[in-house]
């Protein structure tokens, strides 16, 4: 093989090895995004089934039940109400009425959480959580 021959195969290679790394990175990126979604979002069945997402809203009233470690609460954006299963730990601030985000995924219907976070003072929600409960009563 020439000179030329050599360095046109070695380009291609190079080409091909870029266009490859580049297609696991993003492939990996995209398995790895978890999406927030609202309890509206979930009942409307836009939600993944059998991945992991973001669910977020209020913590409902009255809705609080423990069981050991065991935590079962909805949590709503006014228009609509999920139940969520949480066996862990919860925040110290976690509280009924208060601004959330869990991450985890639908198991038949409900919601089993793995990560719980609460809003950190007074006057903060989490952007998706606000953004959320505007769309829902505007909805109303």
């Amino acid at each position: 093989m020439t000179k030329r021959q050599n360095r046109m195969i070695l380009v291609a290679l190079l080409v091909m090895g870029v266009s490859l790394a580049g297609y696991l990175g993003l492939k990996a990126f995209n398995e790895n995004l978890l999406y927030f979604f609202s309890p509206t979002d979930v009942t409307e069945g836009k939600a993944p089934k059998g991945k992991s997402f973001r669910l977020g809203g209020m913590v409902a009233k009255n809705s609080v039940k423990r069981d050991g470690i065991k935590v079962m609460f909805d949590v709503t954006d006014y228009a609509n109400t999920f139940r969520v299963n949480y066996s862990g730990i919860l925040p110290d601030l976690f509280k009924e009425g208060q601004g959330i985000i869990t991450t985890g995924s639908l198991i038949d219907g409900i919601f089993m959480a793995t990560e719980v976070l609460a809003k950190h003072d007074e006057n903060y929600m989490p952007p998706e959580v606000a953004d959320a409960l505007e769309k829902a009563k505007n909805k109303q």
